[in-house]
């Protein structure tokens, strides 16, 4: 499943008053900051991860990454934050609008 524009436009708006849960450092992406990512996501659905300015990788790449690892949705990529959206199993609180 792919999401529209009108879905991201949507989840971008639910993910404005959200905080940085996880910080991308000059360590840049690895297993374990995945791991603890899929675990949040799952019980949140809509996240916010801060790429900081000692990164020397590309935010967009690092974005990809990320929500390839965590088999997420990438919303959008916003100077350091990254937004990532995936539908929890058991936890769903966000209805995405229909196409």
């Amino acid at each position: 499943m792919t999401l529209t524009g009108k879905q991201k436009r949507y989840l971008r708006s639910l993910a404005h008053h959200l905080t940085p849960i996880f910080q991308v450092g000059k360590g840049g992406t690895n297993d374990h900051l995945i791991r603890h990512i899929v675990e949040a996501i799952e019980k949140r659905e809509l996240m916010k991860v801060s790429v900081l300015n000692n990164c020397m990788e590309d935010r967009h790449e690092i974005a990809e990454e990320l929500a390839q690892g965590a088999g997420a949705h990438l919303v959008q990529v916003i100077g350091g934050v990254i937004v990532l959206y995936k539908e929890s199993r058991d936890y769903k609180t966000i209805e995405l609008p229909r196409k």
